[in-house]
């Protein structure tokens, strides 16, 4: 161990090698005893190897260097010293990048850490969030002061569309990313399947005319309430009896019963926001134990549908103010909330959330929301939460 640097400058002291039980404990009592001042550290263990990183200030004591590198050579372990360098990526901003696919390989890695590199963004810690295979990696990240983050999630989300193989999301590291507390989610092609609406019209011979409205809706050319009156006129006759017994047995998305259980479970309130229909919305509440059902209310008259609804409609605007009433009712911030959902009339929505999620969207919607996800299910979610694995499976059980 060379001793040519001065004693009051800091040195990075990198150990590598097998891993053992108490070599922490070893190397920081010999720290500890010859007086070294200890600034910063991290080690982490893949597969048996130890990589120990240390930033410390040598004592004037002569021989205590000579002393640690002997008590290194001791442990087997290998021993790089080097000046520490400056602290001023410290001022940099953090973000974290969540990697999830059925399986990550050397390709799919690239192909994000290649983005990463293009802006600039420096890989401080990488570690992985799944237990036999990296199925799933979050990486801590920093970018260089003043370099903003939107190209950055740009070029991901656009990595992310190109394939089917792993979904990426980019989020500042901070406070509110690990206190989110409440999640709000559109019901119909989110939490489950199917949109409710097109089985009640084919189950009632109107779906190509209840189509047709929706494609002129897609393309702007009437608003969301106007179609809503519109597809639901067409449902006027219609046995009650449907509409029940297809809530009675709706198809979940891959993900949701986990997804809540684990919500429910770590403490987090939860919230159907549909534009949807009650029936439907709270009787997948009751089946999952969701705290809350918001939606459109069909009007029925001796069994029934009138082809009328009751009360105000939840259309885009509606969703928005619903996640910040149910917030202030919590006692949250909007920081705290996420919203998820799949269609353009869940922007503003997702807008107003701290993390708004495009799950299985059409690309205008993934664009703008914060973060998107269509290879994985909705137990996605649980990863960009900073769950591991193991943790979800704790929990789930």
């Amino acid at each position: 161990m060379s001793s040519r640097a001065p004693s009051s400058e800091a040195l990075l002291l990198t150990l590598t090698g097998r891993d053992q039980p108490g070599i922490t404990a070893r190397l920081t009592g010999l720290l500890a005893d010859q007086g070294v001042v200890l600034l910063d550290l991290e080690q982490v263990a893949v597969r048996g190897q130890l990589t120990l990183c240390l930033v410390v200030r040598p004592p004037e004591a002569p021989g205590a260097r000579e002393a640690l590198a002997a008590a290194v050579q001791a442990l087997g372990l290998t021993l790089d010293v080097s000046p520490a360098p400056a602290e001023e990526g410290l001022v940099a901003s953090r973000h974290v990048v969540t990697l999830v696919g059925r399986s990550l390989g050397a390709r799919e890695v690239h192909a994000v850490t290649e983005r990463l590199a293009r802006h600039g963004a420096h890989i401080v810690r990488l570690h992985r969030l799944s237990d036999v295979e990296p199925g799933s990696l979050e990486l801590h990240v920093t970018l260089p002061p003043g370099h903003a983050s939107q190209p950055l999630r740009r070029s991901l989300l656009e990595l992310a569309m190109s394939t089917t193989a792993f979904d990426v999301a980019l989020q500042p590291e901070g406070l509110y990313r690990r206190a989110k507390r409440l999640v709000v989610m559109d019901m119909d092609s989110t939490l489950i399947r199917i949109e409710v609406i097109d089985e009640l019209a084919r189950a009632h011979g109107v779906g190509e005319q209840v189509s047709r409205i929706t494609e002129r809706a897609m393309h702007g050319e009437m608003d969301y309430d106007e179609s809503l009156r519109q597809r639901v006129a067409l449902l006027a006759g219609l046995d009650e009896r449907v509409l029940r017994d297809l809530a009675a047995h709706l198809p979940l998305t891959e993900g949701a019963e986990t997804l809540i259980r684990v919500l429910k479970r770590l403490g987090y309130r939860t919230a159907i926001l549909s534009g949807g229909f009650s029936v439907a919305a709270e009787a997948l509440q009751a089946r999952l134990g969701i705290d809350a059902a918001h939606s459109n209310v069909l009007e029925v008259v001796d069994g029934k549908l009138t082809g009328r609804t009751l009360g105000p409609i939840v259309n885009a605007r509606r969703k928005a103010e619903l996640l910040e009433q149910i917030a202030h009712e919590q006692g949250l911030l909007r920081e705290q909330v996420i919203a998820v959902g799949d269609g353009a009339n869940d922007l503003l929505m997702l807008e107003r959330a701290g993390l708004g999620i495009a799950f299985r969207a059409k690309p205008k919607l993934r664009q703008a929301a914060a973060a998107s996800i269509s290879a994985g299910g909705l137990d996605t979610i649980l990863y960009l939460l900073g769950l591991t694995a193991r943790e979800v499976q704790e929990v789930r059980d």
